[in-house]
């Protein structure tokens, strides 16, 4: 609940900041000379930019949540058997010897979605955030039923 918040939190005060950006770019518009518009265009590009990036990423916590949420009804989310060093982070080799079930058994099933999801937690485990999130797009297209990219 706390990271939901924090997260919320965060997108709001960009939005803010979007809001505010984007008033400055068209301030600058409205000065009229060629360089105040450029730079007033060039302003209001930004917020665009930002905002189109929070929508994607809160649309894929939103879907990753669902399939979090569906899978734990179904008795298949992942089991935290994870060895711990004496000041709380992950053993290495710990998170290999899951990593490499959790790789063995996606590919034995590469179109179920539940093991790319259970996948991405692993590769999030070892610490390989862009591979965790590429799996849980995989994850996400396979049970929406779609066609995921090539790895």
């Amino acid at each position: 609940m706390r990271a939901k918040l924090t997260y919320a939190l965060t997108a709001a005060v960009l939005v803010v900041y979007f809001v505010l950006v984007g008033s400055r770019g068209v301030l600058l518009i409205e000065v009229g000379t060629p360089l105040t518009v450029t730079f007033g265009v060039a302003v209001l590009i930004l917020p665009v930019i930002g905002l189109w990036f929070l929508w994607k990423n809160t649309q894929f916590a939103r879907r990753a949540n669902q399939l979090a949420a569906e899978l734990d009804a179904e008795g298949g989310l992942p089991v935290d058997e994870l060895r711990r060093t004496p000041s709380g982070r992950i053993d290495r080799d710990s998170a290999d010897e899951v990593f490499a079930r959790r790789k063995a058994e996606t590919e034995d099933a590469p179109d179920d979605w539940r093991t790319w999801f259970r996948l991405a937690v692993a590769y999030h485990d070892a610490r390989d955030t862009p591979r965790a999130r590429k799996a849980m797009q995989r994850a996400i297209a396979l049970h929406d039923g779609k066609q995921p990219e090539a790895a």
